[in-house]
């Protein structure tokens, strides 16, 4: 029987400014994924987030990204310099790890987000100081690395334990990296078409591509984005798509 983890990036509000219905989600997802204050996040969200998971049983892991709430986090610093990125991703992980430890939950895992996790994927320097962040803090943590790019490859080299993603909401080109969000068709809206997508990904072990390619991949984890409106939805689908085929969903930590 396979078994996956499912996870969502969520506690992404800020302020006055509401992002996502993590509440459903966290009745839905077996791992949460939680913004650290760089892209989304304050620490009342950090908090309200981290105890709804604790209550409801959910895992949950630090999200850190480049300082960029402008931008949501998904534009690269300019000139930026990979020790600095480091400290900025250790700094988010004890800010998210210290409120867990306040609210009796524990932090579990690091994923990347937006922009980070895309550099990291094909720059390796930046993908070390992600690793090396991760290390320094607690090596201990989960690395959530996306499949194929140098993060994972750097992280095997680690020692780090790494869990493989693959995304239910995200088109993937032929080479198995994800389309640009610039480009059309590259966020996937419709519920039951994405559950199709990602069971048949998790029975063959493979992304499908935008042109039906299947590039073989290791999957650990699959990810909604909390961000999507129709979020919720597509993570309900997902769920009950792979429990009817016989699909075990559990927590990132008790995968491996």
């Amino acid at each position: 029987m396979a078994r996956v983890d499912l996870n969502s990036d969520m506690g992404e509000s800020w302020g006055a400014y509401r992002m996502g219905d993590d509440a459903a989600m966290l009745g839905v997802v077996t791992s949460a994924n939680v913004a650290c204050g760089f892209h989304g996040g304050d620490p009342l969200v950090m908090h309200e987030t981290l105890r709804i998971a604790k209550a409801k049983h959910v895992n949950v892991g630090a999200h850190p990204s480049y300082f960029d709430p402008w931008g949501f986090g998904r534009r690269r610093l300019p000139d930026e310099n990979p020790a600095d990125v480091e400290k900025m991703v250790v700094y988010q992980i004890g800010a998210i790890c210290e409120m867990a430890r306040y609210v009796g939950h524990e932090i579990r895992h690091v994923k990347p987000h937006g922009a980070l996790g895309n550099a990291a994927q094909v720059d390796d320097t930046l993908a070390q100081a992600v690793i090396d962040a991760v290390k320094g803090t607690d090596r201990n943590l989960i690395l959530v690395v996306m499949p194929g790019g140098a993060i994972e490859r750097l992280g095997e080299k680690s020692g780090l334990r790494l869990a493989r993603e693959v995304f239910a909401d995200r088109a993937y080109d032929d080479a198995g990296m994800l389309v640009s969000r610039k480009k059309p068709g590259a966020v996937l809206h419709d519920a039951a078409a994405a559950a199709t997508r990602v069971l048949r990904m998790v029975e063959e072990r493979a992304v499908i591509s935008v042109t039906g390619k299947r590039v073989p991949v290791a999957i650990d984890t699959i990810c909604v984005h909390g961000d999507n409106p129709a979020a919720v939805a597509m993570a309900r689908a997902v769920r009950a798509t792979l429990e009817k085929s016989g699909v075990e969903l559990i927590p990132l930590d008790r995968i491996g």
